[in-house]
């Protein structure tokens, strides 16, 4: 069943299934990311008003500036609460058009075609841009993490995101590679070639922790959990999502095309 359409089509399909992605992948961050960061601003907050409510402390001892000389934020939490979901409806649409982009040159390249290569990239791009740099650099509620380190652990990030592009790269390179093998041995022979690149870059990479003392590992391990099921549930709604179009137009153009040969 091969991808149908151009490539013009598929963008438009990218884009369908990626801001139905996106806007599902906001419900999920709403009702149970957001419960987290509330906890954990609310931490923060406390922390800041009794280290300035403590007998002899300087007025910027929390923090370097004075907490109740804070600015307000230019965007409310109310505000920011309700702007996920254009920010990701936004972020889902220019994934979709990316995805559909890959599919429409890996088609080329690869004996997967339809939904099967939609599920395949969408689980090979999730392995690469979402699983193997969370797992070595896991997302942080506020309250954790130094602001002055912020430029070191974006650059940190990215080289994760990198090493996830290589470990997916290379368990695909080993899986054709031998082609003239079993599918399982194909399958494990990958599977390992991803998780031995993975290995490496993990002991190469630099490792970062600066969840401060006394925050509750209960709400730090919920707000992760919660961060991935709403990474997960923007790259499973677009593999999902495209991969049934691509299903669904392929069905509704086969009744055309044998109609058109039993005229002919």
């Amino acid at each position: 069943m091969p991808l149908i359409g151009s490539l013009k089509t598929l963008l438009l399909r990218g884009l369908l299934a990626g801001l139905i992605a996106g806007l599902l992948a906001a419900s999920v961050g709403f009702f149970v990311g957001e419960p987290k960061v509330d906890a954990a601003i609310a931490i923060e907050e406390a922390g800041a008003a009794a280290s300035e409510h403590a007998p002899g402390a300087e007025p910027e001892a929390a923090g370097g500036h004075s907490h109740g000389d804070e600015e307000e934020p230019l965007v409310s939490r109310t505000g920011q609460k309700a702007g996920q979901f254009l920010a990701l409806g936004l972020a889902g649409l220019a994934l979709g058009a990316i995805f559909a982009s890959v599919a429409h040159f890996a088609r080329r390249f690869t004996t997967l075609s339809g939904p099967r290569l939609a599920l395949a990239l969408g689980l090979g791009g999730w392995a690469a841009i979402v699983a193997v740099p969370f797992f070595k650099y896991p997302a942080n509620p506020p309250a954790v993490g130094d602001p002055e380190t912020i430029n070191e652990r974006t650059l940190l990030w990215v080289a994760a995101v990198l090493l996830g592009l290589a470990a997916v790269g290379a368990g695909v390179y080993v899986y054709r590679l031998l082609r003239a093998q079993l599918s399982t041995v194909r399958l494990i022979a990958g599977v390992g070639a991803f998780v031995f690149v993975t290995a490496v870059g993990y002991i190469l990479l630099p490792g970062v922790n600066e969840v401060k003392a006394g925050f509750p590992a209960s709400l730090l391990w919920e707000f992760r959990v919660a961060s991935l099921a709403e990474t997960a549930t923007l790259w499973a709604c677009l593999a999902l999502g495209f991969a049934a179009l691509t299903e669904f137009a392929s069905r509704t153009d086969t009744p055309v095309r044998e109609s058109i040969a039993t005229a002919g």
